[in-house]
């Protein structure tokens, strides 16, 4: 069928109704972009909420017990496969520590996978640590640190956390 400047395109349909002709479009859903760590957390998972806060979400699934009182958790639309836990909620500080799924990037686009030099591009102020992980400010969040794993100049692990938590060595 044709509309009065052509051909109706693909994605479109027309009707004659009551002598006036109606058109319609679907409209393809936009791509998913890819998840984002940071600064405030990951989706629904913000850092510092509870671990009743945060399994009200319904976005995590409880794991198993951490170490120092700790508990471990994991995201039910994006599980890490690296460690089993994706991430570590406190007892005082609530969700502490967020590991980066596969496919998540920081705001600045770094990702698991980026290279050292476009890592050093983003987060140009590291502070490393005596277990090799570059430490990072997060921009927007004066609260939060990222830390990083490079090896053989990719980025091979990433998280987001509080700098008071309590979980983990830095």
């Amino acid at each position: 069928m044709k509309n009065a400047t052509g051909l109706i395109g693909s994605g479109m349909a027309a009707a004659l109704v009551g002598g006036v002709v109606l058109i319609t479009a679907t409209v393809a859903p936009a791509a998913a972009s890819s998840p984002t760590l940071g600064p405030s957390g990951y989706g629904v998972v913000k850092l510092g909420m509870s671990a009743k806060q945060a399994t009200a979400t319904g976005a995590i699934v409880r794991n198993r017990n951490g170490e120092g009182g700790c508990t471990t958790w994991d995201l039910k639309a994006d599980p890490n496969k690296l460690d089993g836990a994706d991430l570590l909620i406190s007892p005082k500080r609530g969700v502490a520590v967020i590991f980066s799924p596969k496919g998540a990037k920081t705001p600045q686009g770094i990702r698991l996978g980026s290279t050292a030099k476009q890592l050093y591009a983003a987060y140009p102020k590291f502070k490393k640590t005596v277990h090799g992980y570059l430490l990072a400010a997060v921009p927007g969040n004066s609260k939060a640190y990222y830390s990083f794993a490079v090896e053989r100049g990719k980025v091979t692990e990433m998280s987001l956390a509080l700098k008071n938590q309590d979980c983990v060595d830095a």
